[in-house]
């Protein structure tokens, strides 16, 4: 029969080790590094990205049909 508390308590002390591990530290400065990284870079969002695409093929649409007009 398995010892579900023996499991437990060596899941426990797993997940405690990990945490103070010296691999969360490089994760989290590694992590600190390319933001700071990042928010040196003119960068834009996804969002803002996608924003300035509709209002580029909106101008564009104008454009083309100014120039019909003409």
């Amino acid at each position: 029969m398995l010892n579900t508390k023996f499991f437990e308590e060596m899941s426990s002390k797993l997940n405690e080790a990990v945490a103070n591990s010296p691999a969360r530290d490089f994760e989290k400065n590694a992590r600190a590094l390319l933001a700071q990284g990042f928010s040196r870079l003119d960068l834009v969002t996804r969002e803002e990205y996608d924003v300035l695409a509709q209002r580029l093929e909106k101008l564009e649409a104008r454009i083309a049909a100014l120039e019909t007009t003409k």
